[in-house]
């Protein structure tokens, strides 16, 4: 029997060569629906890799600008029925206070931040959107050019699931000295962020003003959205960044790095926070 909430599952493939075909099993990332409900109603379904969905349902709430800080949750909790299991995809997410006051506005006024790349919204009128609920980052600390390059290693170290399935991106938080304190692997990159930031959201540790994230893939507008809205002031890229990323990186006071390699990285945005330049 299949476990729902595995990361990974095993299917059956062809293997087409040069010398001819041959059949038998490969291991695939899971990919399933998780729904995240507020109170009870639906508000969003995000398709995920199962595991730590409470920490994706609350970093992703904290993107949307419906939780703002660990003070608002009530409880994170997964919908449980023993002939259901099924219901491992739901994740309910109740607040507290003024907090829960504000959710049925927050339903009807939802998806104000950009969730989608593809939505056509004009990307000057969604970073003035942002500039209401974050400040820019003051730039307070430094990081080593050694210490920054050496991010996309340190992540890859903790990809375990992609080691057996070469499907899954990853996301890690780290401190200035590369010290890793929360990493995920998900089948989407911003999911991948999503359940590092919620872990730390969870902890009560935002926000992350002293440490950095570091994605694999490129760094898009959501990722430097997200970072914002956690206070983490640098963002660490293995592939190339978009012009919204960069725009957004230079409004919100965030180092953006792309290209990530032992030898060296492109800085696009705030070059005073690696030290020795």
């Amino acid at each position: 029997m299949t476990d729902p909430l595995s990361p990974h599952r095993r299917v059956e493939v062809t293997r087409i060569k040069r010398a001819g075909r041959d059949s038998g099993t490969d291991m695939v990332a899971t990919e399933e629906p998780l729904e995240v409900r507020l109170h009870g109603k639906p508000f969003a379904v995000i398709m995920r890799t199962p595991g730590a969905d409470r920490e994706l349902a609350a970093g992703f709430l904290l993107s949307e600008g419906i939780l703002r800080s660990s003070a608002d949750l009530g409880a994170v909790e997964h919908c449980r029925h023993p002939h259901h299991p099924e219901v491992h995809n739901i994740v309910d997410v109740y607040f507290l206070g003024d907090a829960a006051a504000s959710v049925e506005r927050n339903l009807q006024e939802r998806r104000n931040v950009l969730t989608n790349s593809s939505c056509g919204l004009c990307g000057r009128v969604t970073i003035d959107s942002l500039r209401l609920q974050a400040s820019p980052l003051p730039i307070r600390w430094t990081m080593t050019r050694e210490v920054a390059a050496s991010l996309p290693v340190r992540l890859r170290e903790r990809q375990a699931v992609f080691d057996e399935t070469g499907g899954l991106h990853g996301a890690a938080v780290f401190g200035l000295d590369g010290t890793c304190v929360a990493s995920a692997e998900d089948v989407g990159r911003h999911n991948a962020a999503d359940k590092v930031i919620g872990a730390m959201l969870l902890a009560d540790r935002l926000p992350l003003d002293t440490h950095a994230i570091a994605v694999s893939g490129r760094a898009s507008f959501e990722i430097v959205q997200k970072a914002w809205l956690a206070g983490i002031s640098l963002v660490c890229a293995v592939s190339a960044p978009s012009s919204l990323a960069v725009e957004l990186a230079h409004e919100a006071g965030i180092t953006l790095l792309g290209f990530v390699r032992d030898e060296g990285f492109n800085l696009y945005t705030h070059p005073s926070r690696i030290a020795a330049l």
